[in-house]
């Protein structure tokens, strides 16, 4: 029998407000003191009110939208009973019956396709506090306790295991354009529940599904569901599929998961309305207000850089997933555009014109020095592009150096080390350095004759047929040229004078 997959997500996002969700305590946990962010309320003593966080509602609304959800003009918060160590109140301030929003939809694409995945509904709620579990005790640490969360449940469109993966990748992108949250998965401000069950090929039913909690990376999404897929067929092929809903953690050093419980159903946690929190109303012209000001989402940005700027989808994905990498790149795009037109404009081409008969050589050579030399560096000092010494305007003059041949590629990268350490003017550098490439046909043919000249065994081999020596010439002019040759116009010059 050939089975499929049913997946389904549960997303909690970590809203990055400047206060918790229900007091004014700061919600910066990151490196605190252990219980040095609490207040009555966050540490539920009895008699304290909770009052809603506006901020919180605005960044719910925002990712709402940008998911493609339908905001409820009307939404109610409920408490949700149950008793562990890390809840202080006894109950969770969530949403159940009437969210913030729901019924929406995400267009998932991958290499191959788009896969349209239903999204049932995004509602707010509060944190627990962290648990440290030691060999003795376990203890708890209250900082966490009334960080607003987003919860974004899926619907069970979710097919594979990559596409589960890339799901919460692209929905961690999300946040961060919409600067609601880091949405780091190992600091836990994005936390994702996986839910799977296996089904017979073509069969619509749903049948008793698994929970995998303990998921602190993408690549823990895709192994556990790998792992789920192989235990739960193997269940089905011997006649024995899961009967009832269960709940499994993984164990990322083994790569399995375990049973931890059966799954609590909505009715174990005896949801009733929050008594201390009126109805949530929700305005139209606050929706529209909100709905203006979102950015251009990454899925909008990634179609516009393969259409615009001719890109695959892999350099595309490695360019957009920091916003601000995006916008130096195309920082870096626009200066050298603006002084291509500037510096080579003729009159026979249009602005237009010129740019579309340089563009191919020109954003490769700018995307190629970005992600590949300019990305190494930054990974080696280990700096964000935020503290990046090179800005948009040098980094475009420095592409341009090498697009008219200015440099070669051994003195580039030596320039944009010292670019990189010093932040200066590549020019500049060029100049103090004596890194400069000469193309000269005259000053290079000089060179040429005598390497020619001292070199005569390989001369007699180069014309009895080895021609993979002209390597060792070019190698030879590079050495005697410090560098500086332009190793074409060197090539062009042997082959010319070894006929």
């Amino acid at each position: 029998m050939k089975l499929e997959p049913v997946i389904g997500l549960e997303i909690h996002v970590q809203l990055k407000t400047k206060s918790k969700m229900f007091c004014s305590c700061s919600n910066d946990a990151n490196n605190q003191e252990a219980n040095s962010l609490i207040c009555p309320i966050c540490t539920g003593h009895p008699g304290t009110l909770p009052v809603l966080n506006k901020e919180v509602v605005n960044y719910g609304i925002k990712l709402a939208l940008a998911l493609n959800l339908k905001i409820n003009k009307k939404s109610v918060f409920e408490r949700k009973s149950y008793f562990y160590p890390d809840l202080p109140t006894g109950y969770q301030i969530s949403q159940f019956e009437h969210p913030l929003s729901e019924e929406g939809h995400y267009v998932l694409k991958t290499v191959k396709e788009k896969i349209r995945i239903g999204i049932e509904r995004l509602h707010l709620e509060n944190d627990a506090a962290k648990n440290t579990h030691q060999k003795e005790n376990s203890l708890i640490d209250f900082n966490r306790a009334g960080t607003p969360l987003a919860e974004i449940v899926t619907k069970p469109d979710i097919k594979t295991p990559a596409q589960a993966r890339i799901f919460v990748q692209d929905l961690r992108r999300i946040c961060r354009y919409l600067e609601i949250s880091d949405a780091d998965m190992e600091k836990g401000q994005l936390r994702c529940d996986v839910n799977i069950s296996m089904r017979p090929e073509g069969d619509q039913n749903l049948y008793s599904k698994t929970e995998i909690k303990n998921l602190n990376s993408f690549k823990s999404v895709e192994k556990a569901l790998e792992y789920e897929i192989r235990r739960q067929t193997e269940l089905w092929n011997t006649n024995k599929p899961p009967k009832e809903e269960t709940t499994r953690g993984w164990n990322d050093s083994q790569q399995i998961t375990e049973l931890q419980r059966s799954k609590e159903l909505a009715n174990d946690y005896r949801y009733f309305p929050e008594p201390d929190i009126p109805t949530l109303i929700i305005e139209d012209k606050i929706i529209k207000k909100i709905k203006a000001e979102l950015p251009e989402l990454p899925s909008a940005k990634k179609e516009r850089f393969m259409k615009e700027y001719e890109l695959s989808l892999g350099d595309v994905n490695t360019l957009i997933d920091n916003k601000n990498i995006s916008e130096y790149f195309e920082n870096v795009v626009s200066e050298f555009r603006d002084w291509l037109i500037s510096e080579l404009e003729s009159t026979s081409e249009t602005e237009n014109e010129l740019w579309e008969n340089n563009k191919k050589k020109a954003l490769k050579l700018i995307k190629g020095w970005i992600t590949s030399e300019l990305f190494k560096l930054m990974n080696e000092a280990n700096i964000t592009i935020e503290e990046l010494k090179i800005n948009p305007e040098n980094m475009a003059e420095f592409i341009k150096t090498i697009y008219l041949a200015k440099v070669n590629s051994s003195n580039a990268q030596k320039i944009l080390k010292i670019m990189f350490e010093s932040g200066g003017d590549p020019s500049q550098i060029i100049e103090e350095n004596d890194l400069g490439q000469i193309s000269n046909e005259s000053e290079i043919e000089e060179l040429v004759e005598n390497i020619i000249k001292n070199n005569p065994e390989q001369v007699e081999q180069y014309k009895d047929g080895k021609i993979n020596l002209i390597k060792y010439f070019v190698g030879m002019l590079m050495k005697e040229s410090h560098g500086k040759a332009n190793p074409e116009v060197g090539e062009k010059l042997f082959k010319k004078k070894l006929k």
